[in-house]
């Protein structure tokens, strides 16, 4: 049941990467916080639009839920994600102490300008957390997701890759 789950909350995600388009230029990230059934935020990369390079999907998401709920933790909460969380994001997982991460596309599915490290797996970062409690699955939708991003092989001017 939860793999179900999984795939329909990672929908709602992809919807929310695509709801002011879905331009790979634009990194369409989506993320969706669900606890018990219900959505907590459902929100999309932001950073150019505030402008705030911390307004990654991830992040705007976790504010809006800890906004909804009241609270500073979001035990119990999985994060849906359309790519693996960067470093921020994985460490603001952490932080507000979510249950479970499920990403779509992972590193290898996209162009390296998505992601801040050429040799440094983020989702290492939640191995060697002080937390054991909290959850990561990658690849839901992986192949619908990546089609959100430039593929590992595209061929991109420099001054269009967001993160060199």
């Amino acid at each position: 049941m939860a793999g179900q789950d999984d795939e329909q909350w990672m929908r709602m995600a992809i919807e929310v990467a695509r709801s002011k388009g879905s331009d790979p230029s634009t990194s369409p990230l989506g993320c969706v916080i669900v606890l018990d059934g219900k959505v907590l935020a459902a929100e999309r990369n932001q950073t150019h639009e505030l402008p705030d390079a911390t307004a990654h999907a991830e992040m705007m998401a976790i504010r809006r839920a800890c906004e909804s709920t009241g609270e500073l933790e979001l035990r119990g909460a999985t994060l849906y994600s359309t790519l693996q969380p960067c470093g921020m994001c994985t460490m603001a997982s952490i932080w507000s102490k979510v249950g479970r991460v499920v990403y779509g596309a992972g590193r290898n599915d996209v162009h390296a300008m998505y992601f801040e490290a050429k040799h440094v797996d983020t989702l290492s970062f939640i191995g060697d957390a002080y937390r054991d409690d909290i959850v990561i699955k990658g690849g839901c939708l992986a192949a619908e997701c990546a089609t959100l991003y430039y593929p590992p092989d595209a061929e991109l001017p420099v001054e269009e890759q967001a993160n060199l």
